[in-house]
């Protein structure tokens, strides 16, 4: 299997840095919420400050939504909307822990952070721009199919797991407690995301290794190495 950005993603978006972990040996038997709290308080100082929508890494994905074609304030990247959530509520649901982790480290960085179940997968994750034939599974059990030019992830057999880039992943290859081994993805497009992104990718393997398995895989993509092959 492989994951990687197509050519004209890269041209689009010279600002992108991608960061990736392959983890196995995963199960829901295990107690991070002692874990969870120092990530949260980053994340209410990081809100203290100000409005999420000032934060360089979210007005930066803001600029990428409207670059896209997309309004900003309906379509918001993954972060933000999380961290929308979790102003508002000053907790988020738990629902399986290692999403749980992976949630309140991209609070903490303002970062969308994505995890995808490798057995929901068909050899490879592509981000790239949609044809209009792929297949889009909806947590609803819906099946949409994405216009023309939205940037997707998809395998090759058009399966969709996420929509409008960091919007919104699919059902298909969501995390669930029979979940064994899952590539996660984060992609900064601010000013500092050549440090963010690396630092995440960091704490995001050294938490990862106190509850499971260290991390099999992890690296930095760029556009002169934009793939990550794994088994």
């Amino acid at each position: 299997m492989y994951f990687c950005h197509a050519a004209d993603i890269w041209q689009e978006f010279p600002q992108l840095v991608p960061g990736l972990l392959v983890v196995e040996n995963l199960h829901p038997k295990v107690d991070v919420e002692a874990h969870l709290q120092p990530w949260y308080a980053r994340a209410r100082e990081r809100l203290d400050q100000g409005p999420e929508s000032a934060m360089p890494q979210v007005a930066a994905w803001r600029r990428v939504y409207a670059q896209m074609g997309l309004k900003p304030t309906k379509y918001r990247s993954a972060s933000e909307a999380l961290l929308r959530r979790f102003k508002r509520e000053n907790d988020l649901p738990r629902l399986h822990p290692l999403v749980d982790i992976c949630n309140a480290i991209s609070l903490a960085f303002a970062l969308p952070v994505a995890i995808f179940d490798l057995a929901g997968l068909d050899e490879y994750l592509e981000v790239r721009h949609a044809t209009g034939t792929e297949q889009y599974l909806a947590f609803s059990g819906e099946v949409e199919t994405p216009p023309p030019g939205e940037i997707i992830f998809a395998d090759s057999v058009n399966h969709v797991h996420a929509r409008r880039w960091t919007f919104r992943q699919s059902r298909r290859s969501t995390v669930s407690p029979e979940t064994t081994q899952a590539l996660i993805v984060s992609e900064g497009m601010h000013d500092t995301a050549g440090v963010d992104v690396p630092a995440l990718i960091d704490a995001l393997a050294a938490e990862l290794s106190t509850f499971w398995s260290p991390p099999r895989q992890r690296t930095v993509l760029t556009a002169r190495a934009p793939r990550l092959e794994f088994t």
